[in-house]
């Protein structure tokens, strides 16, 4: 019922962003006096608001076709290495990158939006190193034949990434896969493949949550893990290829994101409605273009969406030597060669100081020169890995992290 009730409401929001388009480009047509008298131009831009925020959205493009570096435009290519049901591997490379440059994969979360969102990530590491990212699938497009999707399968993708991708790999996970990707590190060095991963650079990751909780956190710790299956969990509707899936709806976790920040995204909206009012085009553009990634959402499947809930938020299974690959204990202290580096955001609200850092403590055994910690100043989460602060003060700490520890 909630899915369909959620489709109900996007089919009808739909045809009014559409008629509202439709209203704004008429009131802006030159042709017409009221585009320039009266509240014609406010009108307009009030729709063009309105028509934005509720316009129907598809999986964005990444959309890199170069880089300039040192003043100098390179091209890109990009291309699909590798297909699975639930994911794919991307990958980047920019022409007169050198033979022996780094290899880096890259690992997007899986919260609820497209890879896209680290564009400006895999965008600037493109510039030295040779980048693939996970680019996962939405859930509600995957056929129920395909089976099911959880922590473990997530784990598994990742060591079959490293493994196609070769010896002397780096990995960089932003945000919530900052915990299978340490477990993906540990499986591996147990296992001593000559695939794992030579550095693991941590950004923003729910390691530790018990460190400065945020109200993410406080969220998933406030209510039994059956409420949540009770109550954010829906099936996909018969509109949909992944259609009787169980799935946590992307619309859900957007919800709640905008709700944290209600007042900003609100004062957003109305600062384009100014803009476009005053002809202010650039800026306004510049506000579509952020809210164009941030309000495309997708689905993640149900068991991977509650493990999380249950593992990562509520029994910090990581930390406290509980956490289970297959049916095997993952043992933290065999990341004995995987260079860490962990990052966070001094404003991150999302995760809180001190829950990415606390995967070098878990490391025990590696040495200390094979551990460094980066806290920015003055960075928020979305600031971490995406916007000026991330290109000039972050990014080359972690290149110069994955250069000093190459094979």
């Amino acid at each position: 019922m909630l899915y369909s009730a959620y489709e109900m409401h996007r089919t009808f929001m739909t045809a009014a962003s559409n008629w509202a388009a439709v209203s704004a480009q008429m009131l802006s047509n030159p042709a017409l006096p009221i585009g320039y008298f009266g509240m014609g131009p406010a009108i307009a831009s009030a729709l063009k608001v309105f028509a934005h925020v509720y316009e129907d959205r598809g999986k964005p493009a990444f959309g890199i076709d170069s880089v300039e570096i040192d003043g100098k435009s390179y091209p890109v290519a990009e291309d699909v290495v590798l297909h699975k049901p639930f994911g794919a591997l991307r990958h980047f490379k920019r022409k007169g990158l050198p033979k022996d440059a780094p290899k880096l994969l890259i690992v997007a979360p899986m919260s609820g939006h497209f890879a896209t969102l680290l564009r400006g990530t895999v965008a600037r590491m493109v510039e030295n190193q040779e980048v693939w990212i996970t680019d996962w699938a939405d859930a509600k497009n995957v056929p129920v034949s395909a089976g099911n999707f959880d922590l473990d399968d997530y784990i598994d993708y990742l060591i079959e990434f490293l493994q196609f991708l070769g010896p002397n790999t780096h990995m960089l996970a932003v945000c919530q896969p900052s915990v299978p990707a340490f477990a993906a590190a540990a499986v591996m060095g147990a296992d001593k493949d000559p695939c794992r991963p030579a550095s693991l650079t941590m950004m923003g990751g729910p390691i530790d949550t018990r460190a400065s909780p945020t109200s993410v956190n406080d969220v998933a710790m406030d209510k039994p893990l059956s409420w949540f299956q009770n109550n954010v969990i829906a099936t996909v509707p018969l509109t949909y290829p992944g259609a009787g899936r169980k799935v946590y709806p992307g619309f859900l976790q957007l919800a709640g994101f905008i709700s944290m920040n209600l007042e900003s995204h609100m004062m957003s909206h109305y600062e384009m409605f100014k803009h476009l009012t005053v002809g202010d085009q650039e800026s306004a553009d510049a506000t579509k273009a952020f809210y164009d990634e941030y309000l495309s959402v997708c689905d993640m499947t149900a068991e991977f969406y509650l493990q999380t809930i249950e593992h990562v938020f509520q029994e910090h299974s990581l930390p406290r030597g509980t956490f289970n690959h297959r049916g095997k204990l993952i043992d933290p202290d065999a990341i004995r060669e995987t260079a860490l580096l962990a990052i966070e955001g001094e404003r991150d609200d999302i995760s809180g100081i001190g829950q990415t850092r606390a995967a070098l403590d878990l490391a025990e055994h590696l040495p200390d020169e094979k551990k460094q910690y980066l806290l920015a100043k003055d960075v928020g989460h979305y600031g971490i890995f995406n916007g000026s602060k991330w290109r000039n003060r972050i990014a080359p700490v972690v290149e110069d992290w994955i250069r000093a520890n190459g094979g």
